[in-house]
């Protein structure tokens, strides 16, 4: 449907500037020659050889705080090494962040349920929580909340709530989560003692316990979470289907002891290719992708148990690594200095960009876009293949998805807006965090969840299409140069709606006064 609307948009427009009299105003994103002909050298091998190595059984999925990461981290920091770039992390090309990860412990652990009829005992292999803390709940009164309700809330203050999460159909996956957790949220305001959320599906050991968790630095995602514990006790279910639902019903008892914590260090990667206009050189472009995974889910079986991340985002990482080498090599540079951004920790909810964005290595008043790069690999999306196109996140929030749909025109891509996905995507990648200090920052993908190994161990680089992503590497470059070389700054749109914070908080950092209404 968008891509008719957005075709018929195009024919309307051409008429309307072919009537007489009608004067088109010339367009402040322009691509050089220059930057068309060395956009050329995108090259679906080199593509190919950085995301075969990056998204490999053997860096184990590049989790946070694992060896994975910290080797992905060195290579990066070498493609920007070979490419020329100028260091600019505090550590040469490295952003260090503190952090800190927390292992469960098992030692005196129990989860208890007291009911009329029985008493159950929840094994440690069938538990887990969202948080990492201790805990200590001694027999408080049990009560069963339908999925979904919230009929009488005010009846769980001070209990213990339990519950059942729905299987997620995958037609919908977005936002049938965030429902959930709407839900959630909203039992967790009626203030119970603890969550309790049933999930049939799981059957295998959680790995909780013995599994470090980063604690610090603190997600907003995880904060929002609240504590919920999660379990797929099959003698907790059959008891649960017999409880009637919205009166006190039994007692729960939960401790959790003291968990393990190793202080240790993530690292952003970070690298300027410096400007070539005297006036324009000290502001600068952001191109960013996350580099980390999501790794294997604990006690997952099969023969295949490592999650290789290569769509999500081994794509993104080595989609910016190829325009650092690329753009290298123009003579003269472009005009603004351009940042490459490899963030960690975005899978643990944006922590890696969260942390630049408070601690920023190049000034954010000066910083004019992030171009921030996901999921550029597959075309193989279940609704349709997407080959030849490119969607935003939060598409009409500014004025940077004109760049865009100019840069798809020079180079035959098809950018349009995903009118389920793009504002529901907006908040859920590592453009957000920058978004939320003032920059206009989107988050460029060919498809968004709706391929079929998302999060699974069936994300390999094989399956990504590396004709179509040279392709769409090109067209990012295009946008990016468009950018780089114009005297205009893209600007949050005055007439978006769900951009006034992000326009509010760019005011506060160039520091410019409210308008007045």
């Amino acid at each position: 449907m968008r891509l008719e609307s957005s075709c018929v948009r195009r024919l309307v427009l051409a008429a309307a500037l072919a009537a007489p009299g009608a004067a088109a105003a010339p367009s402040p994103w322009r691509l050089s020659e220059a930057g068309r002909r060395a956009l050329e050298a995108v090259s679906a091998d080199s593509l190919r050889g950085h995301l075969s190595f990056l998204a490999s059984d053997v860096l184990g999925g590049r989790v946070d705080g694992t060896t994975g990461l910290d080797v992905a981290a060195e290579y990066v920091a070498a493609q920007f090494r070979r490419a020329g770039l100028e260091p600019v992390g505090d550590d040469g090309y490295f952003q260090p962040a503190p952090a800190v990860a927390a292992t469960p412990s098992q030692e005196g652990f129990r989860f208890s349920v007291a009911l009329p009829e029985a008493a159950i005992e929840v094994p440690p292999e069938a538990f887990a929580m969202t948080t990492v803390e201790p805990l200590a709940i001694d027999g408080v009164e049990m009560v069963k909340v339908p999925s979904g309700q919230t009929d009488t809330l005010a009846v769980l203050a001070g209990r213990a709530v339990i519950t059942e999460v729905e299987e997620i159909p995958p037609g919908r996956r977005r936002e049938a989560f965030r429902d959930r957790q709407r839900w959630i949220r909203e039992l967790q305001a009626a203030g119970p003692a603890l969550v309790v959320a049933l999930d049939r599906r799981l059957g295998i050991p959680t790995g909780y316990f013995g599994l470090p968790v980063l604690t610090e630095p603190v997600s907003a995602s995880a904060a929002a979470r609240g504590r919920v514990v999660t379990t797929w006790s099959a003698e907790l279910a059959r008891a649960y289907d017999a409880l009637p639902a919205w009166r006190p019903s039994g007692r729960l008892s939960l401790h959790v002891g003291e968990p393990r914590r190793q202080a240790m260090t993530l690292r952003n990667v970070a690298g300027v290719l410096r400007g070539s206009d005297p006036a324009l050189n000290a502001t600068y472009l952001l191109v960013s992708a996350h580099y980390d995974g999501t790794g294997p889910r604990v006690g997952a079986s099969g023969p295949d148990r490592i999650w290789n991340g290569a769509n999500d985002d081994g794509s993104g990482t080595v989609a910016m690594i190829e325009l650092a080498s690329t753009l290298q090599h123009l003579s003269p540079p472009p005009r603004r200095s351009i940042v490459f951004l490899a963030f960690f920790g975005e899978e643990k909810g944006l922590l890696g960009s969260a942390y630049y964005a408070a601690h920023p290595l190049v000034p954010l008043e000066r910083t004019v876009a992030d171009l921030n790069l996901e999921h550029l690999g597959r075309t193989d999306s279940t609704e349709r293949n997407k080959a030849g196109t490119a969607s935003l996140t939060g598409y009409d929030y500014s004025d940077l998805a004109a760049v865009f749909e100019e840069a798809g025109r020079a180079t035959g891509i098809e950018v349009y807006k995903d009118d389920r996905r793009s504002d529901a995507f907006f908040a859920d990648s590592d453009n957000y965090p920058l978004a939320a200090v003032g920059v206009v920052a989107h988050t460029v993908c060919v498809v968004f969840e709706d391929f079929a190994d998302y999060h699974g161990p069936g994300d390999e680089w094989p399956k990504i299409d590396f004709a179509n992503m040279t392709r769409t590497v090109r067209m990012v470059g295009a946008a990016l140069l468009m950018v780089a070389d114009s005297e205009q700054e893209p600007r949050w749109r005055a007439d978006a709606s769900p951009a006034a914070p992000y326009r509010a908080a760019w005011r506060r950092q160039r520091g410019e006064a409210e308008p007045e209404r």
